[in-house]
Parts: C-alpha cells; structure tokens; sequence
C-alpha cells in the first residue's frame, strides 16, 4: 500500500499574498499614499497577490477544499487579470470587472458562514470593497471608500493567514480565528 503524503495548508500562503496586495492597493485607493506607488502594486498583482495565490487555490483542488479552490484561484486570476488590464481599461470597463467580483465574492461570503469568523470578515469587507470601487469606476463616488475597506480587509486577511501558521506551527491555537456564523 503506498503512503500517503501530507501536504501542508496552502491556505495561509494564499491569504497572505492577497492581504499584502490589497493593503497596499487599498492605500493608494484610500489616498494615503501616491498613486505612483502602482507600480509596486503591479508586480506584486502578477508575482504575489496572482502567482503564489492561483499556486495556492490549486493545492486546495489537491486537498479536496472547494472552497478555497475556487476563492484562491479566483481571487488569483483577479490579481493576474488586474496586473494586465488596469492601466488599458476605461474607468467604467474597471468597474464592470470590479463588480462581478465582487457578486462572485458576495456568494462567496455565504460560504463562509460555515468556515470560521475571520474569513467571514475577509470575505464581507472584500465584497464590500468590490462595490464600493466598482461605484468609483463609474464616477459614482471617489475611491478613498473603498480604499478604506480594502485595507481593512487586507489586514483582515493577513491576520488570518498569520494565526493559521502560528496555530498549525504551535499545534494548538493562539490566535483565534472565531467559530462559524452558522452551525453545521
């Protein structure tokens, strides 16, 4: 009988990449710093916040997680896409791309209330996010909204992958993470 490989939880690498994008996207969406600062954002969207997330969604088909294959994979060929078309796109077709992500992530969202409560914040000011950004690609609003939120999110998102790695490092938990909004 061969042995059976453990692998370990793409999760954490995948939370990380898109938190460390989205923190320093939201910032320059909420204003804090320059617009300039895109570029760092761009090679992340590609390296990061695409690569290592997409990687990362495609270790969770291995797992069996479906969920986090397809919001890992997604989210990932978000930050690809994004890395391709936000310097070519018109502000209205950004917010076209903006809000089917963010209904994607909406329905998503409802996934999480079986998950554990951090993703359930993630997930909730991602959705949040997406609409709010959508709203400014169509001159509704300015970004800094949405850049707020975002960065909320991002932090959010960076705490989680930090406390699954230090909660599977220590094997038990530290950090906690919060029990599911609706019980199973």
């Amino acid at each position: 009988m061969a042995e059976q490989t453990k692998i370990a939880d793409p999760g954490p690498l995948g939370l990380a990449g898109f938190g460390i994008t989205t923190c320093i996207l939201s910032l320059i969406n909420a204003g804090v710093i320059s617009a300039g600062a895109l570029g760092v954002v761009l090679g992340l969207a590609l390296a990061y916040g695409g690569g290592a997330q997409f990687i990362a969604g495609m270790w969770e088909f291995r797992k069996g997680n479906t969920f986090g294959a397809t919001a890992f994979s997604s989210y990932g060929a978000f930050w690809i896409a994004f890395y391709f078309i936000e310097k070519a796109a018109p502000p209205a077709g950004l917010g076209v791309f903006l809000l089917f992500f963010g209904i994607l992530t909406l329905f998503l969202w409802i996934g999480t209330f079986y998950l554990n409560r951090a993703l359930f914040f993630v997930f909730l000011t991602l959705w949040l996010a997406f609409f709010l950004l959508a709203f400014h690609g169509f001159g509704v609003m300015g970004s800094q909204p949405g850049g707020w939120v975002g960065l909320i999110c991002g932090l959010t998102a960076l705490y989680t992958s930090f406390a699954t790695v230090i909660n599977a490092t220590a094997g038990k938990t530290i950090l906690p993470l919060g029990r599911p909004v609706a019980r199973s």
